[in-house]
């Protein structure tokens, strides 16, 4: 099982992008308040299109909320302040990927206490970041296709020749 974690998500499409990426791959998606928008808005159920019903969501009050009910086993927090690439995190069994806000990422203080946990998507130095909705399925889908993409779609209609 992968569980994504948004701690205070701000842009409502990203939220619905990524809870498409969650209903396509059977990830769970946690948000943890405060939300920069009211979780039925318009932007975020567009965004998700009609996939909502395959989302397995909750909505946590806090940071801590979310671990007194989750615990932090094989816990992966992904930021642009950490010193290792995605690429050498073991995502097998279950796993689960927090990310932070838009505009300022994850707290300080969880960067501190999980630092051995810290991965970053490499990307060009003049970057500040990638859109979270992008992260979230990059990450999610390593972490997939470690896990051998279980229970996932492999084939497609062949059309080409």
């Amino acid at each position: 099982m992968i569980d994504i974690i948004l701690v205070e998500p701000e842009i409502p499409m990203n939220t619905g992008n990524i809870a498409r990426t969650c209903a396509a791959t059977g990830a769970r998606l946690h948000l943890i308040n405060p939300l920069g928008f009211d979780i039925s808005d318009r932007a975020v159920k567009r965004a998700g299109l009609d996939y909502w019903h395959l989302v397995d969501l909750s909505v946590y009050g806090s940071v801590e909320e979310f671990f007194e009910q989750n615990g932090d086993e094989n816990l992966w927090l992904a930021t642009t302040k950490a010193p290792r690439s995605y690429a050498g995190a073991d995502f097998t069994g279950d796993v689960k990927l927090m990310f932070g806000k838009e505009t300022a990422g994850l707290p300080e203080e969880l960067r501190e206490r999980y630092r051995g946990r810290c991965v970053r998507i490499p990307i060009r130095s003049e970057a500040r970041s990638l859109n979270l909705a992008n992260s979230v399925a990059i990450l999610c889908f390593e972490a997939l296709r470690q896990q051998g993409f279980p229970h996932l779609k492999d084939t497609g209609e062949m059309l080409c020749k």
